[in-house]
């Protein structure tokens, strides 16, 4: 039997944070008062599984030495080391290949060992995989997210950093990666690689992002 239910509102529309702060008090329709029991307790037995509680106390404890203090680079200099990682990967945007550069120089410059691989690596052409040939005009050769997992795979990486994939892309990298992962880059070329702004700007400049429910 299913314990799907419905809810007509949840985190999304909340905005007053106060189930991590409490003293900003919780409106009435706090999800954390509608969670299933079950579902709770599934969660909470999942953080004994493997490392993921080591992943957990960790990422709080980077979280709480560079807060508001180090730039996500260092987060993730001082996570794996913590972690006791060695050998990282870097799934990189072609068009991001100087930055990778930069961040495997970073990496290898404090003892790990460093594997990169680019979307574009393998050289497949886009309408062997029946994608519209219109969209050749961006490029000939397909990004290849599950290839570049599947590299990474094959060098033993213990964590891989995501730098700048496609919507989607990034998705199917995610799902055939052996080891965690984090983003560095989202790739937004509109933005400079800054997403949050067509959020902060959605009622003004990208006001166009709001769909035909919301213009009534």
């Amino acid at each position: 039997m299913s314990i799907f239910k419905e809810l007509e509102h949840s985190c999304a529309e909340c905005g007053t944070g106060g189930c991590g702060v409490p003293s900003r008090g919780r409106p009435e329709f706090c999800t954390s008062d509608h969670i299933p029991p079950v579902v709770k307790e599934a969660a909470m037995a999942a953080y004994d599984e493997g490392d993921n509680r080591k992943i957990m106390q960790t990422a709080a404890q980077v979280e709480y030495e560079g807060y508001c203090r180090w730039p996500r680079v260092q987060e993730i200099v001082e996570f794996a080391k913590r972690m006791g990682y060695q050998r990282i990967g870097i799934a990189t945007c072609n068009g991001l290949l100087k930055e990778s550069g930069i961040l495997a120089q970073i990496l290898r410059s404090h003892g790990f060992k460093v594997f990169g691989i680019a979307c574009k690596a393998g050289m497949v052409p886009k309408t062997d995989m029946g994608i519209d040939e219109a969209c050749t005009a961006v490029g000939c050769n397909m990004c290849n997210p599950i290839l570049q997992a599947a590299m990474l795979n094959t060098q033993d990486t213990e964590f891989n950093v995501v730098m700048g994939l496609c919507v989607g892309h990034d998705s199917l990298f995610y799902k055939y990666a052996k080891a965690p992962c984090t983003t560095l880059v989202t790739k937004d070329r509109v933005t400079g690689h800054n997403p949050a702004a067509a959020l902060y700007t959605s009622h003004t400049y990208y006001k166009g992002l709001m769909g035909p429910e919301e213009k009534k």
